[in-house]
């Protein structure tokens, strides 16, 4: 008997859960920037999160996906793509879309049941967001498949959680991107959670980037709490990407501060304990107290940066909340290219049944 493959996947980490430098720092990171700049985007996506949260807890937004914990990787990826690559999200990468372009009040949108938070032109070639679990992961390639086709410089980015690795759309996505050869980059948000479900009944795996290996690709871990680590990972990653190299899937290490939306309760289900160790590893706090030893931030622009980012925060609460609400003819307006007969009634009788209550209010 003989191997005839043999295959690795590696842990990046520069910065540990003290802030404490473990790894000889790349050049970059020897310099404020981009690091400050990642810490301002985190703290932005931390508060935005939080009134979020508020507003649907008091009746003005829909059911919501929390993103706390996942600060450092959504903030550095967004900020490390360009202008011309797709991004393919999930439903946690709401500061993603931000940083892409898109204003938090049509984020805000979104979440509150307007589809025209699904739809800003600010996204540009960048996918709306994906609820349904993994089937993302082969609309990336398919995006792919046409830059690919085209000779176009520039890489697709596709986020999904660790549930998203159990369904076949993600090993499906995995095995053709190899075999094509695509410039897509898969980013796992590895929260240690699938709803309700432990990372630990999900795959015996080890990790869950050695699914990579099944597909011939590129596969390796992150500590998702450390954006000196992601950085370098993600660059590299996008880099082959845009280079004709090949795909890459990256398993970023976090864990989801949140319940699963705010129509979970995740104390049901989830050690107290665990979620306890999981906010001193927490990636905000890392990266701030590595800027303050390094003498990159002090208390003085903490406090400017806060309040800053809570003005920003309450000016897209005020424009979202001051959006009127659509016709209701958009119900019917954006399912058909022709609408049939059967609805053409309806459209009209929803209008009158709109301006007749328009009418009342007046």
């Amino acid at each position: 008997m003989k191997t005839v493959y043999e295959g690795n996947i590696t842990f990046s980490q520069y910065l540990d859960e003290r802030s404490q430098v473990v790894e000889p720092l790349p050049e970059w990171a020897l310099h404020s920037q981009p690091l400050t700049d990642y810490y301002k985007g985190m703290v932005l996506a931390r508060q935005f999160d939080n009134k979020a949260i508020a507003l649907q807890r008091t009746g003005q937004l829909g059911t919501y996906a929390s993103l706390a914990g996942s600060e450092a990787i959504d903030v550095v990826t967004a900020s490390l793509m360009s202008s011309n690559d797709v991004l393919v999200p999930y439903y946690r990468n709401h500061i993603m879309q931000h940083i892409r372009g898109m204003s938090l009040s049509d984020v805000l949108l979104y979440w509150g049941g307007d589809e025209r938070g699904n739809s800003a032109e600010a996204q540009r070639q960048d996918l709306p967001n994906c609820v349904p679990i993994a089937t993302q992961c082969l609309h990336a390639c398919g995006i792919a498949s046409a830059i690919k086709i085209r000779q176009q410089d520039k890489a697709v980015i596709c986020m999904q959680g660790d549930g998203a690795t159990s369904k076949g759309d993600f090993m499906e996505a995995l095995n053709v991107a190899g075999v094509w050869q695509l410039p897509v980059v898969f980013i796992i948000n590895n929260n240690q959670w699938a709803i309700s479900v432990p990372r630990s009944l999900q795959s015996v795996a080890p990790t869950l980037a050695q699914k990579a290996l099944g597909a011939g690709i590129r596969g390796e871990q992150v500590d998702g709490n450390d954006a000196i680590a992601l950085h370098q990972s993600i660059e590299l990653a996008l880099k082959r990407a845009r280079e004709g190299k090949g795909p890459t899937l990256i398993e970023a290490i976090s864990y989801r501060l949140s319940d699963h939306t705010t129509a979970d309760d995740a104390t049901r289900y989830r050690d107290p304990e665990a979620l306890k160790s999981a906010w001193d590893k927490e990636p905000i706090k890392r990266l701030r107290n590595f800027l303050h030893q390094q003498n990159w931030w002090n208390e003085a622009d903490e406090t400017a940066l806060q309040k800053e980012v809570s003005q920003a925060v309450q000016s897209a609460v005020d424009e979202y909340l001051n959006t009127p609400a659509q016709s209701i003819s958009t119900i019917f307006d954006y399912l058909y290219e022709t609408l049939p007969n059967a609805l053409q009634s309806q459209r009209s009788l929803a209008l009158a049944r709109e301006s007749s209550r328009r009418d009342d209010h007046e």
